[in-house]
């Protein structure tokens, strides 16, 4: 595997500079040996003049959040990172490769989630360059590279979760974001690591059932969500009974045989349960009739 290593060549200004000198001095030499008809001299400058041209051909800009990969007749060099003009050899090939932070949403996949239903799954994938060698060498095209991985990353998580889960201690892709978030991060991070790309954050941005099952799975939603309502209030229900059972017995302020309990508990789950507001009925008589 080729690693990373710095190689920032001379500084750019100084050393323009200092080829511009060269080259105004060679200039002048080469009026002298005209003006006396200096035919070796003149080729002899004549050629200092076309080296130092191509001298200024190893100038190359570095902007900010930028590497420039550096190669010799194909034999990686060293990496460019330090800001501004620089200078070195003119032999070298250049390639520029950006170390700004990226993101890219990936296109919305038809996946099966860990029970067999359809779903449709988008993710955003903020990523960056960190290196630069690994980046160009290890992998023919490092941004395509980066989007085939993270999409296949996303198919892998889908399969891995149910889209909703009717327990709570079971994570499912809708109600635990965080932790499947984690997971998409550490999965994609893992498959870029050899292309010199760090993953700064992955989250999934679209998620729903397929169309073609999206009514059915609404309706089971919905008649899960009535279950578990329906099974908190019979707990709240049942709790507020035992309640009044019992402050009624502490406090003596009615003496209930198992008939009139039994009758009780029934008449208050059913205010308690029920869907509609209980019509007061008012019993004139006594607790038997």
């Amino acid at each position: 595997m080729v690693r990373e290593r710095g190689y920032n060549g001379l500084p750019g200004i100084p050393t323009l500079l200092a080829l511009v000198a060269v080259q105004l001095g060679l200039v002048w030499a080469l009026v002298i040996n005209i003006q006396a008809r200096n035919a070796v001299g003149i080729t002899l400058v004549s050629l200092a003049l076309a080296f130092g041209v191509f001298l200024l051909a190893g100038l190359f800009m570095v902007n900010p959040n930028q590497g420039v990969v550096l190669q010799l007749f194909g034999a990686y060099h060293g990496t460019a990172k330090a800001q501004g003009l620089r200078w070195a050899n003119p032999l070298f090939s250049k390639k520029g490769v950006s170390l700004r932070v990226r993101n890219f949403e990936s296109s919305h996949l038809k996946v099966n989630d860990n029970e067999g239903n359809p779903i449709e799954i988008a993710a955003v994938v903020v990523w960056k360059v960190v290196e630069t060698a690994e980046a160009v060498f290890e992998v023919d095209d490092f941004q395509n590279y980066v989007h085939v991985q993270s999409e296949a990353a996303l198919r892998n998580l889908a399969t891995s979760y149910p889209y909703d889960a009717h327990a709570e201690e079971l994570v499912s892709l809708r109600g635990h974001t965080s932790a499947v978030a984690d997971h998409l991060k550490r999965e994609i991070h893992e498959r870029l690591s050899k292309a010199g790309v760090e993953v700064i954050e992955a989250r999934i941005s679209h998620l729903a059932y397929a169309p073609e099952i999206a009514a059915a799975m609404l309706q089971r939603q919905q008649a899960g969500a009535i279950i578990a309502a329906r099974q908190r209030i019979v707990e709240g229900a049942v709790g507020m009974v035992e309640m009044a059972l019992g402050m009624l017995s502490q406090k003596s302020i009615v003496n209930l045989d198992e008939e009139r309990k039994a009758s009780m508990v029934s008449n208050l789950l059913v205010v308690l349960c029920g869907e509609r507001g209980a019509q007061p009925i008012i019993n004139t008589g006594t607790i038997y009739q």
